[in-house]
Formats: structure tokens, C-alpha cells, sequence
């Protein structure tokens, strides 16, 4: 009788870098935020900070780093808290096209193939979430 293969704990988080890696797609996302027209109205000037910080600790919890989000935020309740936006399919294809360049710009040694196909299909799965319009 042959063995199972050994379990691999290694998360995604760890495998891609870790905060390092998380920090770099966030701030690239949120750099095109800033001058895009049709999303940077949703985030107000004074808490564009902020809002970057939340994404990186939702996105490095999601995928096994910290807890950050859950300790400071509570449960994530994704489609709540962005309610009070209106998200309609234009908003959610633009947040991906921003997000996927902002992907892009990371390197395939940091991020491997399997790792950045799982990272894409939680982004668009969780941008198809949001619409609410």
C-alpha cells in the first residue's frame, strides 16, 4: 500500500513572499486607482490610505498571512461594506483590468503560474461578488 503524499503547509501567502509581495500588488492596484475616473470617485481622497491598508491585510489573511484584518476589522462582510457603493458591472471590469496590472507587474519569480491562476480567480470571483447595481 503506497503512502499519501505529504501534506504541503506552505500557504500562499508564504509561497509568493509574503507581505512584500501582498504590498507591492496593493499599492500598484491603488497607484491606478488614483487617476482612474470611473473608480477613484468610491474612495475618498482622505482615506485612500486606509483603504490600501485593508485590502493588503484582507488579501494576506485570505490567503493564510496575519490575521490583521480580523483583529482590527472583525469579519470581513465583503458585500456589506461596499453596499453604500454603487458597483455595477462597468465598476467590477475595471477594478480587475486595474488589479490584473497591477498583478502583472510582479514578476513570474515571485509568483508562479498556479499561484497567480488562484490569485485571479479569487479577484474576479470576489469583483463579480460586489456588484450590487
Amino acid at each position: 500500500m503506497t503512502q499519501p503524499p505529504e501534506k504541503n503547509d506552505t500557504s500562499l501567502y508564504d509561497a509568493v513572499g509574503g507581505e512584500p509581495t501582498f504590498r507591492r500588488l496593493v499599492s500598484g492596484f491603488y497607484d491606478r486607482i488614483k487617476t482612474d475616473d470611473l473608480l477613484s470617485p468610491m474612495y475618498p481622497e482622505d482615506d485612500l490610505a486606509g483603504a490600501e491598508d485593508r485590502l493588503l491585510w484582507f488579501l494576506t489573511q485570505y490567503w493564510g498571512g496575519p490575521r490583521t484584518y480580523q483583529e482590527r476589522r472583525g469579519h470581513p462582510m465583503l458585500r456589506r461594506r461596499h453596499f453604500p457603493f454603487h458597483i455595477d458591472n462597468a465598476a467590477a471590469e475595471r477594478w480587475l483590468e486595474l488589479m490584473s496590472a497591477a498583478l502583472a507587474d510582479i514578476d513570474a519569480d515571485t509568483i508562479d503560474d498556479d499561484a497567480r491562476a488562484a490569485m485571479w480567480n479569487h479577484m474576479q470571483r470576489v469583483a463579480y461578488m460586489m456588484i450590487n447595481a
